[in-house]
């Protein structure tokens, strides 16, 4: 589809009248989904879409259209009745005086090479290692490809292999432990040690549980905890536009009045993820922004259209300013240190259903799930039941954050709303003090 998406948009170039010029994205993908449930599969299949999206401007004012295409034949003239349609459109669309495109032509090229394994060979090595448990995930791999280009010239490309497994091993009741296996190259040592830890995970949760009281408790949150804690301060906290707003959860810690650990450091890292190095409007993403450097602010994610706003520098964040390739540097903590590191507390799998308990002190509430251990001496004593936590990224990642570890775990997005995901996080687990518990 790359050739012809550029055909397409040569096209487009040819048809365009007086002062307008266009933007067009293309997205796409071919992924097979398969769906397992009870150790077995349930549902199976492979989506291919491909889709462009076309925008036509003149000065500040601009429409747009997305198109489904094949490559199959009537495309082109979809196109020319496209810009037809958005030609009589624009005459009566009102000035946008946050408008900026990107006049300065920079192509780019990434085909990243395929090293997936055959479809049928992962889901077999999944349905190996699941026989006989009560195992229930999603898999979904192949190839997704994003491209851009522009009236002045520019061409921008890009294609990803990428695979993810999202599961479960289910025991009874609320009583399971999660498993994530994400890359994009599968291997066999690495997804066999995951299945493996998981199911000496299930065999603790065989034991009775464990009730605990409110209150503060030395943890161990994953990587998997960690990730959803940071793709709460994704929400706004990295955003020119809501730090020039006040409306950012880090509101405290840009203003400098706080300050995080010193061994917490968060950067945009366009390079080491799956991402494109472009944006919507042509912008080219810088290969690395720090976002938090030793506990400090240190930049925003700055989309063009807030840089208009706020008349600065844009740094090719997208419309939502985001991160899409989130990485936080590692500590110290090995892995096989973990539970002696704990001593006596939780040992916190995952935590699910985040929200912001007050959205100014950058407080967050949730709840555990998914194979929470009670540990005690370092070692694993009976799973916990469901608690509440509510506390603030300021105690967690800051004064009350005793160590990291050394191995970090790659993330990646595994939402498929409307198309796979290309966003990813790589990052590793912390040890906590303190951290509250409430119900």
């Amino acid at each position: 589809m790359r050739d012809h998406f550029f055909r397409l948009v040569e096209r487009a170039g040819q048809i365009l009248s007086g002062s307008e010029g266009f933007l067009a994205r293309y997205s796409g993908e071919r992924s097979r989904f398969v769906r397992f449930n009870r150790g077995a599969i349930r549902q199976s299949g492979t989506v291919e879409q491909h889709y462009l999206t076309i925008e036509l401007f003149s000065g500040r004012k601009h429409v747009s259209e997305r198109l489904a295409i094949t490559a199959a034949g009537g495309d082109e003239g979809r196109l020319e009745n496209s810009v037809v349609k958005l030609r009589e459109m624009l005459s009566d669309a009102p000035d946008d005086p946050h408008f900026l495109v990107n006049e300065q032509v920079r192509s780019t090229d990434r085909d990243q090479p395929n090293l997936l394994p055959a479809d049928e060979v992962a889901i077999s090595a999944i349905l190996s290692a699941a026989a006989g448990m009560d195992f229930v995930g999603f898999y979904a791999a192949g190839p997704i490809y994003q491209g851009f280009a522009n009236s002045f010239g520019q061409r921008n490309w890009t294609t990803v292999h990428s695979f993810s497994l999202d599961a479960c091993f289910y025991l009874h009741s609320d009583k399971a432990v999660k498993l994530s296996y994400a890359g994009t190259e599968w291997d066999e040592n690495t997804f066999a040690a995951k299945f493996a830890a998981a199911a000496t995970r299930l065999e603790f949760l065989d034991r009775p549980a464990k009730t605990i009281a409110p209150g503060g408790y030395r943890v161990f949150l994953s990587s998997a905890a960690m990730e959803e804690i940071l793709g709460m301060l994704g929400w706004g906290g990295f955003s020119l536009a809501a730090h020039r707003t006040g409306t950012t959860p880090l509101i405290r810690l840009a203003r400098r009045e706080i300050a995080l650990s010193p061994l917490v450091t968060l950067r945009e890292n366009i390079g080491a993820g799956l991402a494109p190095d472009f944006q919507e409007e042509g912008f080219i993403k810088p290969g690395i922004v720090t976002l938090i450097g030793n506990g400090h602010y240190k930049d925003c994610l700055a989309s063009p259209r807030s840089a208009e706003e706020f008349h600065t520098a844009q740094n090719g964040a997208n419309a939502d300013e985001s991160p899409v390739a989130l990485e936080m540097a590692p500590g110290s903590l090995p892995e096989a240190e973990i539970l002696r590191a704990l001593g006596s507390g939780l040992l916190i799998g995952n935590l699910w259903y985040l929200n912001f308990s007050d959205r100014n002190a950058c407080r967050l509430t949730g709840m555990t799930r998914f194979a929470t251990f009670w540990v005690e001496n370092g070692e694993i004593v009976a799973p916990v039941n469901v608690m509440r936590f509510d506390d603030s990224i300021y105690r967690i990642l800051g004064a009350n954050l005793v160590a990291l570890t050394a191995a970090r775990d790659w993330r990646l997005s595994t939402d498929t709303y409307e198309s796979r995901s290309t966003a990813s996080m790589h990052i590793p687990g912390a040890l906590i003090e303190d951290f509250r518990l409430t119900l």
